[in-house]
C-alpha cells in the first residue's frame, strides 16, 4: 500500500478519513449533533516500525443538523498484528465544536425521561428514505452508538455507512441514564454487505452515548439495501 503523498479522492485517503468521522461521532455526537465527512485535502501515510500505518489527514466535516462545516486536522492509526485494535485516531476540529445543542438536548432527555409509555420504532428510515420530524433524533443517536461499532471495525480495506435502523426500544431510565437497544444495519461499502448489529446503550446530556453491549448478528449478503439518507 502507498506511503508518502495520498490522492486525497483515492482509497486509503478516503477510509482513514471516515474512521476520522466515526470518531468525532462517538466522543462529540448527540441526537442534535451528527458529524459526516466532506471533504479530504490532503494526505500522507507512513510505515510505524512495527506499529501499524499512520495517516495525516486534512479534511472537511460537515456537522448534518445545522448544515456547518469546518477543516479538521487528523492523525488516524491503523495498527497491525493480532488481536486486532481499532483505529486510534486524534482529531482537532475547533470550529465544529463550537456548536450550541445544549438547549435541544436537554429537552429531549427530558421528554423520554419523563415518557409514561416506553418508546419503541422500527425502520428509520423507511423504505422510501423517510423518518418523521421525531424520530430523527433517535435515527441521529442510533448512527452516534453505530459509530463505536464502524471505529472499531474500521481498517485500511473497509469503509462503512450507517444504513438503517431496523428496530429501536427504549428501556427504563438508569440512574439519571436514558437506555435504548437498537437493532442497526451498516452498510460495508468495500464488500457490499449488509451487517446487522445489536447495541444497548445509554445517554445523557452530561455523559453522551455510553456503549453497554455490541453484538454482530447474522450477515446478510443478499438483503435488499436499506435507502440512504446521506
Amino acid at each position: 500500500m502507498a506511503t508518502g503523498e495520498l490522492n486525497p479522492d483515492h482509497h486509503p485517503a478516503q477510509r482513514a478519513a471516515k474512521a476520522v468521522q466515526h470518531y468525532l461521532n462517538t466522543r462529540y455526537g448527540s441526537p442534535y449533533r451528527l458529524f459526516g465527512l466532506q471533504r479530504v485535502y490532503s494526505g500522507n501515510a507512513e510505515d510505524v516500525a512495527d506499529s501499524g500505518r499512520k495517516y495525516q489527514l486534512e479534511i472537511s466535516v460537515q456537522e448534518m443538523i445545522s448544515n456547518t462545516t469546518g477543516n479538521c486536522s487528523a492523525e488516524v492509526l491503523f495498527a497491525r498484528g493480532e488481536p486486532r485494535r481499532s483505529a486510534q485516531v486524534q482529531a482537532s476540529c475547533e470550529e465544529l465544536l463550537k456548536i450550541d445543542t445544549k438547549a435541544q438536548e436537554e429537552a429531549f432527555y427530558q421528554q423520554y425521561k419523563m415518557n409514561q409509555s416506553l418508546l419503541s420504532a422500527q425502520h428509520l428510515p423507511d423504505s422510501y428514505g423517510h423518518i418523521e420530524p421525531d424520530m430523527k433524533p433517535l435515527w441521529h443517536l442510533g448512527t452516534v452508538a453505530s459509530s463505536f461499532v464502524m471505529l472499531n471495525e474500521s481498517t485500511e480495506n473497509t469503509l462503512y455507512n450507517m444504513a438503517q435502523v431496523a428496530n429501536v426500544t427504549q428501556l427504563p431510565t438508569e440512574n439519571n441514564q436514558l437506555k435504548f437497544d437498537y437493532h442497526i444495519l451498516l452498510h460495508e461499502m468495500v464488500s457490499q454487505e449488509i451487517i446487522h448489529w445489536k447495541l444497548l446503550f445509554t445517554w445523557s446530556p452530561a455523559e453522551g452515548v455510553k456503549v453497554l453491549q455490541m453484538e454482530q448478528l447474522r450477515h446478510c449478503h443478499d438483503c435488499e439495501m436499506p435507502p440512504n439518507t446521506n
